[in-house]
């Protein structure tokens, strides 16, 4: 087995217990979630998919962040509860989406040779806005990571990362079941 291959299945089985974790609000999904991020750096480096790449360093701060904020970001640093975006959040992340996506793909264009680079902006910006939502646990992170996924999938079967592809298939079943979960606890709260 070549020595991608067993990046990449190191970075299924990551991604889906760390995903499967976040479903169920279980804080371990965050130091799951930098093994994942370590693995998807090697697999989208050689894959040529350097937004994507340079974004699993950003998800590694990111993870550090989300943690302490599962654990001690609620009020007076107890547990985080899930909430709902506000309007105003929502202009930010509109104006931040559409703002970072022009400026990566400029970067990619001008920059390295990808192949991809309108494709890999807007995944990473995506992606970005729904690890923030993650991290503050608000539950349209779950309609933002869907998103993403969409457009995933056939970009990793395009680059011909087939397991990726599918993984992100699952993702999509996992973030709807996240989703569901934490709508119900959003009621209880």
């Amino acid at each position: 087995m070549s020595p991608e291959k067993v990046v990449e299945i190191a970075g299924f089985i990551t991604g889906a217990l760390c995903v499967w974790l976040v479903a169920r609000q279980n804080a371990w999904n965050w130091p799951i979630g930098i093994a994942n991020n370590v693995a998807f750096f090697v697999l989208f480096w050689g894959s040529g998919l350097y937004a994507d790449s340079g974004l699993q360093v950003v998800y590694v701060v990111l993870a550090v962040y989300g943690w302490w904020a599962w654990l001690r970001g609620g009020d007076q640093h107890s547990t985080l509860h899930v909430s709902r975006t506000t309007t105003p959040q929502w202009i930010w992340l509109a104006v931040a989406g559409v703002l970072g996506t022009g400026l990566l793909h400029w970067v990619l264009v001008t920059f390295t040779e990808s192949t991809v680079p309108f494709w890999d902006a807007i995944t990473t910006v995506l992606s970005l806005l729904a690890t923030w939502g993650q991290a503050r646990k608000k539950i349209e992170c779950w309609w933002l990571w869907i998103a993403a996924d969409v457009i995933y999938v056939p970009l990793y079967a395009y680059k011909e990362l087939y397991l990726t592809a599918v993984l992100y298939v699952g993702f999509m079943v996992l973030c709807v079941i996240g989703l569901r979960n934490w709508m119900k606890d959003e009621v209880r709260v």
